[in-house]
């Protein structure tokens, strides 16, 4: 395979893929769940702890200054990754979720009256789903699902245009979908919402670890995303918001740091992004994310996004081979509109099944609803799906041996 990316060279920095599991050498496809760490980000861990590891703006000494200086340029490096026009419009949380909540709570709460009516669509991750119908039912509003095409491949525009006709609040919408793979032209759907005068959130934890995100050419309000899934530790997260909608909002919690001024009478809030960090962060979170995107930006997301065209079809194409097997998402043809994920159903197997004897074969793979229950279950009709998910250190000899252990499952079951 003529990679865009050095895919062996990149195996070596992921100390993991030396590991076997029951015996036999990794295989690792499940990265829309959490990717692998490369050593450079380990040893970024290691180096935080072992050497300046302190409490961030508040320390008047050498290492609680470095601990600031990096935690803020961490939060540069993600604002040129994502386009946007400065740090202080990126807020670090846990993960996609805590940012998602964040906009319900501190921007919902406010701006969402009883009546009105939040958009989103029938491929959002429970993240993207649960936190809307939790404010309509609080405040009385309408939670609107955009229905997908007659294939439940992607999201039917004309639908999407006939519900913008209720002039929702909010479009909230994933930009990849975790269970179809498919890559949503969210561009395109928020400069339509705008034109009704809805804000507009994307869900970018399956986009931006695997394509160029532009948030400024998006013209998004928000712009959830996870770390753990683009290289860096689990706990860190990010918000993008727009500066004005941020300034407007008020804080999603209260505590120290998100102060400017407090006395017995009042509190005043402190400058973005601080004030909607409440407490200590997760500051070697926060850190090593950025040596993350050093990481995917040496790589350049353009090859990352190539590399993860190519492997998806060649799977694609394996796949269809396989008497018994129904694809969902996107079809090859449509590659262009389809990201490194595949999830399929084994006539007459369980997908829990399925992966117990992936397991057995050393190969790591996602079984169930995906935290897109809805989707899958009334849309899809299936009570769960197995998942294939590529990323940077995937090659086609893990494609050929997950075909072989569906073979492998077939003779389990005499099929």
């Amino acid at each position: 395979m003529s990679a865009a990316l050095d895919v062996e060279a990149i195996r070596g920095d992921f100390p993991i893929l030396k590991t076997k599991m029951n015996g036999k050498p990794l295989v690792y496809l499940d990265s829309a769940a959490t990717s692998q760490k490369p050593i450079q980000v380990i040893d970024a861990i290691s180096e935080y702890y072992r050497s300046y590891n302190a409490n961030i703006h508040r320390g008047l000494y050498k290492i609680s200054e470095k601990a600031t200086e990096q935690y803020i340029e961490s939060k540069g490096k993600l604002a040129k990754f994502l386009g946007a026009q400065k740090y202080s419009e990126i807020l670090y949380v846990r993960n996609a979720t805590e940012a998602i909540n964040l906009v319900s709570k501190a921007w919902g709460e406010k701006n969402v009256k009883k009546g009105d009516h939040i958009l989103i669509s029938e491929m959002e991750h429970h993240a993207n789903l649960v936190p809307w119908q939790v404010l309509a039912r609080r405040n009385g509003a309408v939670l609107d699902y955009i229905k997908l095409d007659r294939q439940a491949r992607h999201i039917d525009m004309a639908d999407f245009e006939a519900k913008l006709e209720n002039n929702p609040k909010i479009l909230a919408v994933t930009e990849v979908s975790n269970v179809l793979g498919t890559i949503n032209d969210v561009k395109a759907m928020a400069r339509k919402a705008h034109k009704k005068g809805a804000m507009v959130l994307v869900d970018g934890a399956q986009s931006a670890p695997h394509m160029k995100v532009d948030v400024s050419d998006i013209d998004c309000d928000f712009f959830a995303l996870s770390g753990h899934k683009m290289l860096a530790p689990t706990g860190i997260g990010a918000l993008y918001g727009k500066t004005k909608v941020l300034e407007e909002m008020e804080p999603f919690m209260t505590g120290g740091d998100m102060i400017k001024s407090v006395s017995y009478e009042g509190t005043a809030w402190n400058d973005l992004p601080w004030k909607f960090e409440a407490g200590t962060p997760n500051i070697e979170g926060g850190i090593v994310f950025g040596t993350a995107l050093d990481y995917l930006n040496g790589l350049g997301m353009g090859k990352v996004r190539e590399h993860e065209k190519q492997i998806t079809r060649y799977a694609l194409e394996a796949l269809q081979k396989v008497k018994g097997v129904t694809i969902y998402g996107p079809e090859e043809k449509d590659i262009e509109r389809r990201g490194g994920v595949i999830s399929f159903a084994l006539e007459g197997i369980h997908p829990h099944d399925v992966a117990q004897i992936f397991d057995a074969e050393g190969i790591a793979i996602r079984a169930g609803h995906h935290c897109a229950m809805p989707l899958v279950t009334q849309r899809l009709g299936q009570a769960a799906v197995s998942r294939l998910s590529f990323y940077i250190y995937n090659n086609e000899g893990e494609v050929d041996k997950a075909i072989a252990a569906i073979g492998k499952v077939k003779k389990v079951f005499n099929l």
